[in-house]
């Protein structure tokens, strides 16, 4: 094995006791418990209570030849996941971009990894050129982690969703493959 495939090896996608693998059905439970956490919620459209069973059949829906669904492991503990469903027709050079992080893990380089996986994914698996998402405007971390990432704010979704009792903005991004 060269370099080069031993840096895009499987085995490279974890690091200590951080793994980062495809998400299965069995994930169920764990990606429902993230969801259901309030700061986790607060960056996603998510309801509270979200049901496992719920979650189960998103994840047996999921079609592999358009879609990536990741999740994040420290010590057999799912801690976050994210994933990107790649566009049809005129659109397929296009992926949108969701991801999210364990309440107690922000500012750990986790979720770096996570989106830097995503995009090796998008880049070097997929020949993306574009990947998009959207993000709460008062979501500073993850708008900077997505800045550092190459992604670039292209707009704002006025009054995007209600939150918390009010409307909130977000802003559409997207990174264009260099």
């Amino acid at each position: 094995m060269d370099a080069q495939e031993a840096s895009h090896s499987p085995a490279a996608t974890g690091a200590g006791d951080i793994v980062i693998r495809a998400a299965r059905p069995d994930d169920c439970e764990g990606i429902a418990a993230l969801a259901n956490m309030p700061g986790y919620r607060w960056g996603t459209l998510r309801l509270p209570h979200q049901a496992p069973e719920a979650t189960r059949k998103w994840l047996e829906s999921i079609n592999p030849a358009n879609n990536v669904s990741l999740v994040v492991e420290k010590n057999g503990r799912i801690i976050g996941n994210g994933g990107f469903e790649r566009l049809q027709g005129r659109r397929a050079h296009v992926a949108y971009l969701g991801m999210g992080l364990h309440d107690g893990f922000h500012g750990q380089g986790i979720g770096s990894r996570l989106l830097q996986e995503l995009i090796t994914i998008a880049d070097d698996w997929l020949n993306l050129k574009r990947i998009e998402l959207t993000v709460y405007v008062d979501n500073a971390p993850a708008i900077a982690l997505y800045k550092r990432n190459g992604f670039e704010i292209e707009g704002t979704h006025r009054d995007f969703a209600f939150r918390g009792g009010s409307f909130v903005d977000a802003y559409a991004m997207a990174r264009i493959k260099p």
